[in-house]
């Protein structure tokens, strides 16, 4: 399989890997500008625009918002319908996934200054959130699971989902998992229109407070475009996973962890770092051997011969600093003692233990949520969590005796920045202006 070989011993090695994983996602000129038609025109006609958008891209022949969508007995049905092995899997990932999420959820607190001053942080949820769930060619109740659950554990008053249906054809586990995850209110709604409607709001789908989920680049577009307007949770581009293996591990298993996350599209990444040349080269082989067996093998060949590696190192202290500067969405530890090299981890969006964790079970059941942070943007953000859903508001209350201590800091400070309503205001609370 054609792949990328490098070394880090290579005299090139740094403009070889810069030139692997860059990836900016430019904004096509078109893209933006169709975005920003589409948005003008929900924000002025409202549901007459999102349904004249749904009907034209979805293939769909509505006359009505209410049409577009789904009751909550539609939604029961579907998790009655689907097949027990899937009911029991989804019900079973959604325990796991909010019983994890449980952990995160902050509360308020305060304390008092000797003085009797208030000072703390009041934790309140959003009231409303919009969810999306790519829809279409392919299907995705864990996104569902992933997007909702922490939404619900956070309180969030009303969890709305868009998800596009083209043709009308409605995918049972999708809804199936937006029954079990708590989702409120449903709309088979898809693009640009389904964001701009849950960013302003028209007469027949309420306005949130932020949006989250993957999309394709015209939802990407979208969320940049209304950010501002409401919160979003990231603009995330092509899949990634870079595994650090000392070349111990079944070569087999390493090259399907690879092919997990090329097989999302071809622009997603897949690296593979060892100091273990003989090893590079048996997993070289593997993939070679396990392509064939699988469905989306033009796919994964594609993503591999663009934007995949496998990388030799000098060692293993080599590879973490490899890691740190990658900042990969997804990281595999595949070592002898991985929780030891983890602790060495700055950079990563979620960081998979020892030879028996796969990223696959990150990405429906294991607990932490599968919405990373990508493109090196683990530098400094984090997956979605119960956080994304929750605001803090500063809490100060002074007592007669702190606003007196108080106005003696707060005066000097604001007249030398030339504020002087802002002194005198600290000051008219002093004990001897009584």
């Amino acid at each position: 399989m054609k792949t990328n070989r490098l070394n880090t011993a290579d005299a090139d090695f740094d403009t070889r890997l810069a030139a692997l994983t860059a990836w900016s996602e430019e904004r096509d000129a078109e893209v933006a500008q169709r975005v920003r038609d589409i948005i003008a025109q929900v924000r002025q006609r409202g549901d007459a625009a999102v349904v004249e958008y749904t009907n034209r891209f979805d293939q769909r022949d509505v006359a009505d918002i209410s049409e577009l969508e789904l009751t909550r007995e539609q939604l029961d049905a579907a998790l009655a319908r689907i097949p027990a092995a899937q009911r029991e899997a989804l019900e079973a990932a959604a325990e796991r996934v909010r019983d994890y999420h449980t952990r995160q959820r902050q509360e308020s607190w305060d304390y008092q200054d000797a003085d009797g001053t208030l000072l703390g942080q009041q934790i309140t949820a959003l009231d409303r959130a919009g969810i999306y769930v790519p829809g279409g060619k392919a299907a995705y109740p864990s996104s569902v699971l992933m997007n909702a659950i922490p939404a619900r554990v956070a309180g969030v008053g009303e969890i709305i989902m868009m998800s596009p249906s083209p043709g009308g054809v409605l995918n049972d586990t999708v809804l199936a998992a937006a029954a079990i995850a708590g989702v409120d209110r449903l709309f088979t709604i898809g693009g640009a229109q389904a964001v701009a409607a849950l960013a302003w709001g028209t007469a027949g789908i309420p306005a949130v407070d932020k949006v989250v989920g993957p999309g394709n680049i015209y939802v990407a577009e979208a969320k940049r475009q209304v950010f501002g307007k409401v919160g979003i949770d990231m603009i995330a581009g092509p899949s990634e996973i870079l595994v650090i293996c000392d070349g111990k591990t079944d070569p087999d298993w390493i090259a399907m962890d690879l092919f997990s996350q090329a097989e999302h599209d071809e622009e997603a990444q897949a690296i593979l770092v060892s100091p273990d040349a003989a090893f590079l080269d048996r997993v070289a082989d593997s993939m070679e051997a396990l392509a064939v067996t699988l469905e989306r093998e033009t796919i994964i060949r594609t993503a591999m011969a663009d934007r995949g590696a496998l990388i030799q190192c000098r060692d293993l202290d080599e590879a973490v600093d490899l890691a740190n500067r990658i900042a990969s969405e997804h990281l595999e530890l595949s070592v002898q003692e991985p929780l030891a090299m983890a602790r060495r981890i700055r950079h990563a969006g979620a960081i998979f233990l020892g030879r028996h964790t796969p990223e696959a079970l990150g990405d429906y059941c294991a607990g932490p949520n599968h919405v990373l942070p990508t493109s090196a943007t683990a530098r400094f953000s984090s997956p979605l969590g119960v956080y994304d859903f929750q605001k803090r508001s500063s809490l100060i209350g002074c007592s007669p005796q702190g606003a007196d201590r108080l106005s003696y800091i707060a005066g000097p400070l604001a007249r030398s920045e030339g504020l002087t309503a802002h002194a005198r205001s600290a000051e008219m609370r002093r004990a001897d202006k009584d």
